[in-house]
Order: structure tokens, then C-alpha cells, then sequence
């Protein structure tokens, strides 16, 4: 299967599924966020970073650093996993190690200039809308933009919003 899928394609895989409009909107979603993680990938590869790389370098804190266990949360690894990941950005001079401030065995990543750089760059390159999304009208995007808006909502309070109701 080719890696993008054309409009009917996509139409008759959701309607082959034939469950509940949710259940419908939740495999394309599915799909949609899988061709976000190959971009992801593919612009990883660009900067020769490995996902994992890309990842915790993408979400440092840009003054303070990020402590270990925030980028292993965020990564959802284990604690071990990041030392390697970190041993990795540092080779290249992208990050450095910091001892923390008030608590000197939690160690902080900071990024450094060139660190700096390649994550901007590669946050740049990710902000570009996709073809698929671009080939949206402006109307569709704006709606698109506001449904995924409040699905956002949704998940950070916990749960759906409040006064929602299913259409």
C-alpha cells in the first residue's frame, strides 16, 4: 500500500469499517496520526536524528533545560532509556548535562546553540501543514482546525467538554 492514500481510498476504507461515526472518525484519525508519525520520522532523518533524538529535542524547555524524567514521561520510556538518548545528543553538541539547582542529582538537558538551531529547524519543518491538509479549502481547514481544537480541550480537562452532545 503506497504511503498516500487518495481521497477514495480513504472514503472506502472508513465506510469498509462500518461501525459507529465515532468508531469511523477514530480509525481515520488513527490514519491521519500515522501519516503525521512518518512525517515526523522522515524529518528526523533529515536532521540524523533517531525519533527518539527528535522527540526529546524537540520538547526541552529552551531556558531552563528539561530534567531527565520529564523527557522520559514524555517519550513514555523508562528513565534507563534517556541516558542513552542523551549520551547520543550530546555527542553531537547538542545538548548538555546540568545538575539541578536545589536538587543536584537531577540532572537537567539543556540545549545548546547548535541544539538550539536544529531544534528550530526541525520545529519549522514539522509546523508545515501536510499536502493532504493543504488540499483542504480554507473553510474545511478552519473547520478541521476547530473540531481538532476541541478534541484537544476534551483531553486535557479529562474528558469530553461539558455540554457536548453527540450528533
Amino acid at each position: 500500500m503506497s504511503v498516500a492514500a487518495t481521497g477514495s481510498d480513504q472514503q472506502a476504507g472508513a465506510s469498509s469499517r462500518r461501525g459507529s461515526p465515532a468508531e469511523e472518525a477514530s480509525a481515520l484519525l488513527r490514519d491521519l496520526l500515522f501519516a503525521e508519525r512518518r512525517r515526523f520520522f522522515e524529518a528526523a532523518s533529515e536532521f540524523e536524528l533517531h525519533p527518539a533524538q527528535a522527540g526529546a529535542l524537540m520538547h526541552l524547555n529552551e531556558v531552563s533545560g528539561s530534567p531527565m524524567h520529564e523527557i522520559a514521561a514524555h517519550l513514555a520510556c523508562d528513565n534507563s532509556n534517556v541516558t542513552g538518548i542523551v549520551d547520543r545528543l550530546e555527542a553531537r553538541g547538542l545538548v548538555t548535562r546540568r545538575a539541578g539547582e536545589r536538587d543536584r542529582r537531577v540532572k537537567y538537558i539543556v540545549l545548546t546553540p547548535l541544539g538550539l538551531r536544529t531544534r528550530n529547524a526541525m520545529r519549522e519543518r514539522m509546523a508545515r501543514a501536510s499536502a493532504a491538509i493543504e488540499r483542504l479549502s480554507a473553510k474545511e481547514q478552519r473547520l478541521l482546525r476547530d473540531l481538532l481544537a476541541r478534541l484537544a480541550r476534551g483531553l486535557r480537562s479529562g474528558g469530553p467538554e461539558t455540554g457536548a452532545s453527540a450528533r
